[in-house]
């Protein structure tokens, strides 16, 4: 009897300890927003008519060794900060049974936009809603006190924007430059105030990857056959004037609002540059998909959202930048996410995302 107890008291200062350090004040805590860069597989579980492709082979191939939902032959940036901030790999937020939160979650869609596009994919507006709901499960599981260290902890890592340009310019290829301006205006303004709303629930740690070099995708290339295919100019030039006015709001929102930190990854410039320069990097092709058809193979990986288009796989995933036709190989994002994690001042600043984390070696 006198060893039942001590098996029973032993059990219940072990759950103890577990739920004190449940938030304690070494947890790290990540919450990822965006568009299919950083989807975990979110979009499976909408109730839309709409297939998804990263659900089929060839997606997930490299490290899933299955199709998960992600743009990519293996892992995204955000698995990969995961990783090295020693956390779990987030799961997607809509996945049934993920609701353990203390680690954090993912909340990115394919296809989202800061502002309301498109009905079938989960804009910002909506991933902030999902976090509202996050912040009240943990608030009624940890209480108050616990819950705000955690938030003010955690680190919010954002990739959004560029299905905003992508949407404007395939619905207006002649938009003028004013209009150009005041959209970017619109797109910033409405990032800015998703902003101040994390900050109000508790967000302190903000990490951006800006817009990357929009024009220069494969699918842009392919669809820009009357110059050689080379990058479409005015989809990256919006692309730069988003990042200019990003960087602007940014340290606007840190001059102003107490305690506010952010890191912005120059995501435009890295990838450009192993876009141009694939060998720089270990790559042997920096313009062409490796699965997909077409000139630069943008199309169909997967199937298409048809899931019956013809396409074809490279032999090596590793040689690729781009592993279709807007999303890049599990070797490119990992070298991504190192530029995120601790990137030189000139690529990843005022803070990189170890420092947010609160590493220092």
């Amino acid at each position: 009897m006198a060893r039942l107890r001590f098996v029973l008291c032993a059990i219940l200062i072990l759950l103890n300890t577990i739920n004190s350090n449940a938030a304690g004040p070494n947890q790290k805590t990540l919450f990822v927003f965006g568009d299919s860069l950083f989807d975990p597989g979110n979009n499976q579980y909408l109730n839309s008519s709409m297939t998804v492709p990263s659900t089929r082979w060839p997606y997930g191939e490299t490290y899933f060794k299955n199709p998960t939902g992600r743009f990519s032959d293996g892992r995204l940036v955000p698995d990969f900060i995961a990783q090295f901030a020693n956390l779990p790999i987030l799961a997607p937020y809509l996945q049934h049974g993920a609701e353990q939160f203390i680690h954090g979650t993912n909340f990115a869609s394919a296809g989202a936009g800061v502002l309301a596009h498109n009905d079938s994919t989960i804009n910002l507006s909506t991933q902030l809603n999902h976090f509202k709901a996050v912040v009240k499960s943990l608030r009624q599981k940890l209480g108050d006190k616990k819950v705000n260290r955690v938030l003010n902890n955690a680190v919010y890592l954002f990739s959004m924007g560029g299905n905003d340009y992508f949407s404007l310019l395939n619905q207006n290829l002649n938009v003028t430059q004013s209009y150009q301006t005041q959209y970017v205006k619109m797109v910033i303004g409405s990032l800015t105030n998703t902003l101040k709303e994390v900050y109000i629930l508790g967000g302190r740690k903000i990490a951006f990857q800006n817009v990357g070099p929009l024009g220069c995708v494969p699918i842009a290339r392919e669809r820009n056959p009357q110059v050689g295919g080379s990058c479409d100019e005015v989809a990256s030039a919006m692309a730069r004037q988003h990042n200019k006015a990003l960087s602007v709001a940014l340290k606007k929102l840190e001059s102003t609002l107490p305690g506010f930190k952010y890191s912005m990854f120059d995501y435009y410039s890295a990838l450009l540059d192993k876009v141009n320069n694939p060998s720089k990097y270990g790559f042997k092709e920096g313009k062409e998909a490796c699965c997909g058809h077409g000139a630069y193979g943008a199309f169909g990986c997967g199937g298409g959202f048809s899931g019956k288009e013809n396409f074809e796989v490279c032999h090596n995933t590793a040689e690729y930048v781009w592993f279709d036709g807007a999303h890049t190989t599990e070797r490119a994002n990992r070298q991504l996410a190192e530029l995120i994690w601790n990137g030189p001042p000139m690529i990843t600043g005022p803070y990189t995302v170890k420092q947010l984390f609160g590493y220092t070696k």
